[in-house]
């Protein structure tokens, strides 16, 4: 069974760091594609970022570009999002993702609120 679970989030104060952890169970995980998005009822869902099956290769959306760093620990099966300097902008609920070819899977998300 594929399981992708998120775990870190929270109510955080603007300025603030956090750590997004999502832990991958039931498939091939050093196979995948990795990559974090967030929704809020607002606005569409949207790639905060993405890591290649080395962990070599990263991309960001503009907003959290040098106050994001995603990185995956392939031997734990682990994805990470570090976040800093946190924005209520920032406020969503962030989902893991799992890519190969076709094949997505997703976690159900966990959601991290910044304000003061």
């Amino acid at each position: 069974q594929v399981q992708l679970e998120e775990s870190g989030g929270g109510l955080v104060q603007p300025g603030d760091s956090r750590r997004l952890s999502c832990a991958a169970s039931g498939f091939a995980f050093h196979l995948y594609a990795m990559g974090w998005y967030r929704q809020t009822p607002e606005k569409e869902r949207e790639l905060v970022a993405g890591i290649s099956i080395s962990g070599d290769t990263t991309a960001y959306a503009d907003s959290v570009k040098g106050r994001f760093t995603i990185s995956r620990a392939n031997a734990q099966n682990t994805l990470t999002l570090q976040m800093h300097s946190l924005k209520p902008s920032d406020t969503a609920v962030y989902y893991c993702t799992a890519n190969y070819y076709d094949m997505d899977y997703w976690g159900k998300g966990t959601l991290v609120a910044v304000s003061s």
